[in-house]
């Protein structure tokens, strides 16, 4: 694999969690919706159960909180979750910065 290849692929589908939060905290979510909101806003279409599990790990750190909303779950992000979010904001504009 290329450099720049592995580079995307680490910093998309191998972080899938900062998509998912970053979508989160534009707003609640239901899991399925996951797949396609990564694609139309952030332009690569991660694995068809990949989000789901990275949900569930997500959830179970405290990062978001899931709920029923008509029979469906649904999920939000936590102070928790903002938090790591911040941080891996501020992780990559540093890096950013650094390659200036």
């Amino acid at each position: 694999m290329l450099p720049f290849d592995r580079l995307k692929k680490l910093n998309t589908k191998d972080s899938l969690w900062i998509y998912i939060l970053t979508l989160l905290k534009k707003g609640e979510i239901y899991a399925w919706q996951i797949q396609s909101s990564i694609e139309a806003n952030f332009g690569f279409k991660p694995g068809r159960i990949t989000p789901y599990r990275v949900l569930y790990r997500l959830e179970k750190a405290n990062f978001v909180k899931s709920g029923l909303k008509e029979r469906r779950r649904i999920y939000k992000i936590t102070k928790k979750g903002e938090f790591e979010l911040d941080k891996a904001k501020d992780f990559y504009q540093k890096i950013l910065n650094n390659l200036k």
